[in-house]
């Protein structure tokens, strides 16, 4: 009898060591092949489409066992607010959106930028009205998205020209509203931004007043999930060089940049061609500089009292970003 316990204890050490091991197997390929999703918030217009279409961010991150999810919103404040219930994890938008979104407490970080470019926003008006200069919007009606952009645009331009916003009307109004307003005269003048300003050149024959040009930088930010960003700071890395690399490509083949927009924007090649050809290329990590111009634009905010409190811009940059 001893020894046929002797048999089944050994049989039943054996068979555990079995299980254990095909456990630890079962364990380790669970590890092996483990992903990672990567939302991505992104608009009809911008890089973030461009690196859509081509691919190339997949081929990028499929070695890092990272998958990819692209999803579309309407408008960087939407973006946003994806980004601040978790329905995405990294995304693209102006300089605007963010301050509001860390004036509201969101948990977004800064992780990159694109150069200024200030000729991709104006203040425009019809091209038989007899305004002329900013000093002519006095008592006029001016059209602008609430928060944006071109709300500090046209903050600065009517500082430059000894103006505030008591000296206009300002009408609040989303893009599309407000090019309704404009082409029918309900509004006097209209702030926007590409591709916007670029569609309401070729398509009506809006003039331009004037461009943020020696006024304003008007960056272009990429964003992220605080979380997510401490946690996978080498897929980030890799979505940032690959939007840097995406911006090159575009800068030397604009043509076809345009034909990968003109389907997801509706909008024409000629309309598309001039709005890129007014982007700045490249996309580099936060620095000292640009932290403290966005720190001017949340500074004009508070002032204008369209954020609650005054923000530290600085706090919302990784330190690995500084």
């Amino acid at each position: 009898m001893s020894n046929i316990n002797a048999r089944f204890l050994t049989k039943g050490l054996l068979l555990s060591s079995l299980v254990a091991s095909a456990m630890m197997m079962t364990a380790c390929g669970k590890k092996e092949t483990e992903t990672v999703t990567l939302n991505i918030g992104f608009q009809k217009y911008g890089i973030l489409p461009i690196l859509k279409e081509r691919g190339s961010l997949e081929t990028t991150l499929k070695d890092q066992g990272v998958n990819i999810k692209w999803v579309e919103f309407p408008a960087g404040p939407q973006l946003l607010e994806g980004l601040n219930v978790g329905s995405v994890v990294f995304g693209e938008a102006g300089e605007a959106p963010p301050i509001f979104a860390q004036a509201a407490n969101s948990n977004i970080v800064y992780i990159a930028n694109q150069p200024a470019a200030p000729k991709a926003e104006a203040l425009i008006v019809q091209k038989d009205s007899k305004i002329q200069n900013i000093q002519d919007l006095k008592g006029k009606r001016v059209a602008l998205n609430k928060g944006s952009n071109v709300h500090y645009l046209l903050l600065k331009l009517l500082e430059a020209n000894k103006l505030t916003l008591n000296d206009i009307e300002v009408v609040y109004l989303p893009p599309s509203d407000a090019r309704a307003a404009f082409e029918r005269g309900a509004v006097d003048a209209w702030v926007i931004w590409d591709p916007f300003f670029a569609a309401a050149e070729h398509q009506i024959g809006a003039r331009v007043l004037a461009t943020g040009q020696n006024i304003v930088s008007n960056h272009q930010f990429y964003l992220a999930d605080r979380k997510f960003a401490e946690q996978n700071p080498k897929v980030l890395e890799s979505v940032v060089k690959q939007l840097n690399d995406t911006t090159i490509w575009v800068k030397d083949h604009q043509d076809e940049a345009a034909k990968l927009l003109e389907k997801p924007t509706g909008l024409q090649l000629d309309v598309l061609k001039t709005s890129i050809g007014r982007m700045a290329f490249g996309v580099k990590p936060i620095s000292t500089e640009v932290a403290k111009e966005q720190q001017y634009v949340a500074d004009a905010f508070y002032q204008q009292k369209l954020i609650p409190n005054k923000l530290n811009i600085q706090a919302a940059i990784l330190s690995s970003s500084k």
